[in-house]
């Protein structure tokens, strides 16, 4: 590792995405039903453990919001969390033995167009659910994606709400912090050497803890309550690390429901894990690539450690990694030094934690956010046409109104609409001369494009001569075959003469 890098780069990208994960870690835990220290664990451990093992450079792993819901359910269904561990145990072996069996390929099958709408979704998402956190209003926990909300709220009437509840000493932290991000990234703030060596969003909760500090003491009308900082839970001294750690209850192993939750949370999170990784990679500065089966064994390890520790299952998070991108991070080193801080503060400085507003941290999230889902990224996508901009739309408008895998799942199947749309209309071409006629396959035919060939077929007149071109093909489905066959055998009674170049029957 070069160190001089390190402390120039990674080393400050860290100190940020720390920032972002402990609010984020804590949220998560609170949603999904389990000890809010769990939560942290899973960050620590998804940092720690999985940016060593990974070969991914940028991807940082932590509780998933997309987790909660089977994280809720599980427990409640099992009846203790205990119980639950021992799923989560579970589900990295599982995950372990998918990347011995490769099963990381199958990320290599999602669209470009798909991957970048769910990454302009995560973004679109990001400004809106952290407008309630930026005036005041936190009810809903940090790190919330979906549309819906447990509170029966959804992301649109949360921030009607959230108008009725405006706290004025938190509207001016956000403001202050979106205006020095602003200012940090502007070019005259680059000539001077001080903003190169503080990241910008250390700068802005450095900024934001002051404020904060002068509001409380000094200025009583733009005072801010306890609820709208970080609350990071307070150990006793005689706690410290063992208060960290709760235990797999392995006599549930006779529970067939232990087995369906593991395979579901194996199932869910290695699909997150594999489109998050693929986003950082398309936003990686350095366009490096990621092995996806390492990936997998890295975070099944990391999981298995996780559950036998007592934290929550854990995946790549595309918000927490765009969060180390931004922040200027070059290497895997980030990942793993803010899991080790995430660590020694938690244990030496929650005090110290519990001084940062959730209006600065919201501020930095909706400037992450803007530059995930900015609209000359949406201007790039309809310039290509709409093969690529419908299913890029539908990815973004599902992953906001749905959750992320629902998003995902909807923009592929656009796309594979397209795909065979494409291959039906652009894989037959029939072109004549008088009655001459070459009807040729420019790609490997399918059964697909039956429906096709039989209509172009037809149109073929009678006392033609034709020739079926097959060269620039390396498969030719039977189904076409026979279609072809049945077309000499029809074409005779019709005078119609048939050569066949490049085809086999």
């Amino acid at each position: 590792m070069n160190l001089k890098n390190y402390w120039a780069s990674d080393f400050p990208a860290s100190l940020v995405v720390f920032l972002v994960a402990v609010p984020m870690c804590l949220g998560i835990a609170l949603a999904s039903g389990a000890p809010l220290l769990s939560g942290l664990l899973g960050g620590i451990i998804g940092g720690i453990v999985v940016g060593s093992l990974s070969g991914s450079p940028l991807s940082i792993s932590a509780p998933a919001a997309g987790l909660t819901s089977i994280v809720a359910a599980s427990i409640l269904e099992l009846g203790s969390f205990p119980a639950f561990l021992l799923c989560v145990v579970l589900a990295g072996i599982i995950q372990i033995i998918m990347g011995f069996l490769r099963a990381g390929s199958i990320g290599h099958f999602f669209p470009s167009s798909v991957i970048k709408g769910m990454l302009a979704g995560i973004g679109l998402i990001l400004v809106l659910k952290q407008i309630p956190h930026a005036v005041g209003y936190d009810v809903d926990f940090e790190g919330d994606e979906s549309f819906f909300q447990d509170d029966g709220q959804n992301t649109f009437s949360e921030i009607i709400q959230s108008w009725d509840f405006l706290t004025p000493g938190a509207i001016i932290i956000t403001s202050l912090s979106i205006g020095l991000l602003v200012l940090w990234d502007s070019r005259l703030a680059q000539r001077n050497k001080f903003f190169s060596i503080i990241p910008a969003p250390l700068g802005v909760v450095l900024v934001g803890v002051l404020v904060g500090v002068v509001f409380n003491h000094s200025v009583p009308s733009l005072m801010i309550d306890d609820k709208h900082f970080v609350d990071v839970p307070l150990l006793n001294e005689s706690e410290s690390l063992s208060a960290f750690f709760v235990f797999p209850d392995f006599s549930m192993w006779q529970n067939s429901k232990i087995y369906y939750a593991a395979v579901t949370i194996a199932i869910v999170a290695s699909l997150e894990t594999l489109l998050n990784v693929e986003a950082c990679d398309k936003i990686d500065p350095f366009r490096r690539i990621t092995p996806l089966n390492r990936e997998l064994k890295a975070q099944g390890t990391a999981n298995l450690l996780s559950g036998m520790l007592g934290g929550l299952p854990v995946t790549s998070v595309i918000v927490r990694s765009s969060t180390n991108i931004s922040s200027g991070a070059h290497t895997k080193a980030s990942a793993i030094s803010q899991g080790v801080i995430l660590l020694v503060a938690v244990l030496a400085i929650p005090k110290i934690l519990q001084m940062i507003p959730l209006a600065c941290l919201a501020g930095i999230l909706i400037v992450i956010g803007f530059q995930l889902t900015h609209p000359s990224l949406y201007k790039s996508m309809y310039s290509k046409g709409w093969g690529q901009f419908l299913p890029f739309i539908t990815t973004v408008l599902a992953v906001t109104f749905t959750n992320l895998l629902q998003g995902v799942f909807m923009g592929i199947l656009v796309a594979i609409i397209f795909i065979l749309r494409s291959n039906k209309t652009e894989s037959i071409i029939l072109v004549s001369n008088g009655s001459n006629y070459l009807l040729r396959f420019t790609r490997d035919i399918s059964f697909l494009n039956k429906a096709n060939l039989r209509n172009k077929l037809l149109s073929i007149p009678e006392n033609s001569e034709v020739i079926i071109d097959g060269s620039q093909t390396n498969f030719i489905d039977a189904d076409i075959k026979e279609t072809i066959e049945d077309f000499i055998k029809e074409g005779s009674a019709r005078n119609i003469k048939v050569d066949l170049k490049k085809i086999f029957i």
